[in-house]
Order: structure tokens, then C-alpha cells, then sequence
């Protein structure tokens, strides 16, 4: 597996004394009942909860307090040269600046700084309206500030996979061509050009301050009727996996990580966006396909790997894949996976169909997801936290999961 650089890295101490002084209002064990966000309590499932006070924080970890990471979260996966700064800050965070690192949000329209100082979300996704008519320049002040009202620096992600995907791209303002599908791309150049374009993708995400591009597409699909085929390399498993690595290696040399989707793969499902697609494919076609890209992705160093609201019958049937700890324990334990799984976007019609009558965002925790895609934050935020008070949610699995979020952005540079 992959390893960053460990170069240029602040000492553990520093880090940890500057941390300590960032969170001195906040607990640091799990279990406690420390303060910094808005506390909500108990509402119906992802709908906003009733404002009330915290207790009085617990004092957060001191720089020389040596706090042993436990032993089952020790690996040697793609963040494990940041393990021991990552527990250090964990240590000092509450159980609400935990939670809100696991969401990934939409950007809210109005009013972003004073959210973002609230809230203090792991990141937002950025969407094609975010960008529309603005320079620049206007981007990069918008995400500076955005950073500015962050304590733990943010994700702040897009998808510009090209092609019918594209968020930035389309803006005259910020890019003179709108970035080409896979297919074409392939079709003009072949991999040569697909890791000229990854490179140019990720110059352009880096100038505007984006540390996260929800592409490449890994999916495989060979017919031109399924609905994820205009996204896909449109080629059997063995070259959409030599078109994988070859995006995920051009991101990496730029420094901007990359997310694979969507585990475990589309095949020819119907559009998720707007209802429950099922897969009724045998666990050999996976295996002898659909994972072969995401396995040459993880080679190659992908950190984040998406997953999709399919349900895949051969896995865990009747429930979608992003909900499924069966799904999840397969990316993990049989493709060797040691970074950060995103959901789709909970927001989807396949997600509120299934889960009419419960928390989509409870579920997706207790399935294994790091980091949550969703446009309601404060619901999902409400949800989390009472499952977690009232021990639906065991507190080890959040912070296992904020464990390798902040790896993570400590390994890209995201936090110094």
C-alpha cells in the first residue's frame, strides 16, 4: 500500500499543543458530555432537533500525555505514518466536532462562515451552482474564508469527472474547455491523454483551493443503454482498471485525492437519483469484474472509495450497499481497503425509499461509512447524536472513523 511522505511534518508535539489550545473548551474521551457545537437532542429521524445546554467540559488531553492508539486500529494502510497525530488530536475532541467531522455537506447559500463556525463539518461537496459566474479569484476567496471559520481544516470536494459530470469546468470563467467524458478522452489519446487530463483536473481543483475530486468513475459498463455507461471508460474491467490507476496516479502526483465510485459497482442498474435499483448478478461477477478497478485503484493510492445506494442481492439482499456493513466488510476485509468510504448522497430517491420510517444517517454510520454525503446537515447531525446518546451508535465507531478522517488530512497536507 501507498505511503505519503512524512516530510515537512510539524512534530507531534507542536501539533498536539496547538490542538489542545484549539479545542480548551471541549472533552476529549469518548463517552463524555463536552461542549463546542449546538447541542440537539432527541427528534424524529433526520428531521431538526430541540436546541439544549451541555455540561460543563471535561479538560482536553495535554501535549504530554502519551495516549496509546488501540491495538486493533493499528494496520499498515495508506494513513498509518499519521496514526499517532491523528489519535492525539482525536483526543481532544468532543463527541459533537466528532460527529460533524464524519458529514460532508452541501455548501449552504447564505451564511457559510457562521454555519461552518457552528456546525464545524469535515467538508462540503461543491456543487455546479457554487461556481456559476464567479472568477477565480471569487472561488478562492470563497474557500478561504471557508477554511478561515474551520478549526479542523476542511474536505472541500467536487465532481468534475468530465463529460456529462462536470461542476467547474463549465464556468468560462474558470476554465477555457469543459473537461471531456472518459470515453472521449480515450478515444482521442488513450491513457496517455486520460493522465494528461487527470493532471489538468487536478491543477485546476488545486488553484481554486479543492482538496477532493469524487472521480474517477470505476464502474464498468460495456452497453451503451445502462444508465452509468456515458461516465464510464466504456471498456471491459481490465483497461477501466488501467484507466483507474492511471487517474489516481496523475491526482496523487498532484497532490489531490481522489474517490473511486461506486463500490461495488454499477453494472446495469437503473438511476438511483430517483428510486431503488437492485442487482441480481451472482458475487462472481464482482469478483471476476466490477472490482478489478477498484483494486487497481487502491494500488495505485486512491484514499477514499464511494459507495452506491445499489442493492446487491448476492451481498446483503434488501439493502442498499451504501447501508450494508456486509458491503462495507467486503471493501474492507476481502479488498484490502484502509481508507475513508463515502456514501452517495443521502438525499437520493433510493435512500428515502428504503429508509422512509428510519435515520438514513444512522444507518449509513452503523454500516462502516467514514464520511456522509448529504444536503441536511442539522438532521443528520441530530440523528447521529442521539443514537449515539443513547448507545444505538457505539462511540468507538465514531471515532474509528474520525480517527482516519483527520489521518487523512493530515496526510494530504489538509491539516499541518
Amino acid at each position: 500500500m501507498k505511503k505519503r511522505s512524512t516530510k515537512n511534518c510539524i512534530p507531534v508535539l507542536v501539533i498536539a499543543a496547538a490542538v489542545a489550545v484549539l479545542f480548551s473548551s471541549c472533552g476529549g474521551t469518548p463517552g463524555r458530555e463536552p461542549t463546542g457545537l449546538p447541542v440537539t437532542g432527541a427528534g424524529t429521524p433526520e428531521s431538526p432537533a430541540v436546541t439544549s445546554a451541555a455540561p460543563s467540559p471535561t479538560p482536553a488531553a495535554t501535549p504530554s500525555e502519551k495516549v496509546p492508539i488501540p491495538e486493533s486500529w493499528r494496520d499498515d494502510g495508506i494513513f498509518s505514518d499519521y496514526y499517532e497525530r491523528a489519535y492525539g488530536i482525536l483526543e481532544t475532541m468532543s463527541a459533537e466536532e466528532k460527529i460533524g467531522q464524519m458529514l460532508l455537506a452541501r455548501r449552504p447559500q447564505a451564511n457559510a462562515q457562521e454555519f461552518i463556525q457552528s456546525a464545524q463539518p469535515g467538508g462540503f461537496v461543491l456543487f455546479e451552482p457554487d461556481f456559476r459566474g464567479r472568477t477565480a479569484d471569487d472561488v478562492i476567496a470563497m474557500l478561504d474564508a471557508m477554511q478561515d471559520a474551520a478549526r479542523i481544516p476542511l474536505i472541500i470536494a467536487t465532481d468534475e469527472e468530465g463529460g456529462s459530470v462536470v461542476r467547474i469546468s463549465r464556468n468560462p470563467f474558470l476554465s477555457d474547455h469543459i473537461f471531456r467524458s472518459p470515453q472521449r478522452l480515450f478515444a482521442a489519446g488513450g491513457f496517455g491523454a486520460v493522465h494528461e487530463d487527470a493532471l489538468a483536473k487536478a491543477a485546476l481543483l488545486k488553484k481554486l483551493g479543492l482538496n477532493l475530486n469524487l472521480a474517477p468513475v470505476a464502474d464498468v459498463s460495456t452497453r451503451p443503454g445502462d444508465f452509468i455507461y456515458p461516465r464510464t471508460l466504456g471498456q471491459p474491467a481490465a483497461e477501466t482498471g488501467d484507466y483507474v490507476a492511471a487517474v489516481v496516479t496523475a491526482m496523487g502526483e498532484m497532490n489531490m485525492s481522489s474517490a473511486l465510485k461506486h463500490f461495488p459497482g454499477y453494472g446495469s442498474n437503473s438511476d438511483t437519483h430517483t428510486g431503488i435499483a437492485v442487482d441480481d448478478r451472482p458475487y462472481s461477477a464482482f469478483a471476476g469484474g466490477d472490482f478489478i478497478p477498484f483494486l487497481r485503484g487502491i494500488e495505485a493510492g486512491a484514499e477514499c472509495i464511494l459507495m452506491s445506494h445499489n442493492i446487491v442481492q448476492c451481498m446483503d439482499a434488501g439493502v442498499p450497499a451504501s447501508l450494508s456493513p456486509k458491503v462495507h466488510a467486503i471493501l474492507r476485509n476481502e479488498l484490502g481497503f484502509t481508507g475513508i468510504i463515502l456514501t452517495d448522497d443521502l438525499g437520493m430517491g433510493a435512500v428515502k425509499k428504503y429508509a422512509a420510517n428510519e435515520a438514513p444517517s444512522v444507518l449509513a454510520v452503523l454500516a462502516g461509512n467514514d464520511m456522509l454525503v448529504l444536503s441536511d446537515f442539522e438532521s443528520a447531525y441530530a440523528s447521529i447524536r442521539e443514537a449515539v446518546r443513547s448507545g444505538v451508535i457505539p462511540m468507538e465507531m465514531i471515532d474509528r472513523a474520525v480517527f482516519r478522517i483527520l489521518s487523512w488530512k493530515l496526510a494530504r497536507g489538509i491539516m499541518m
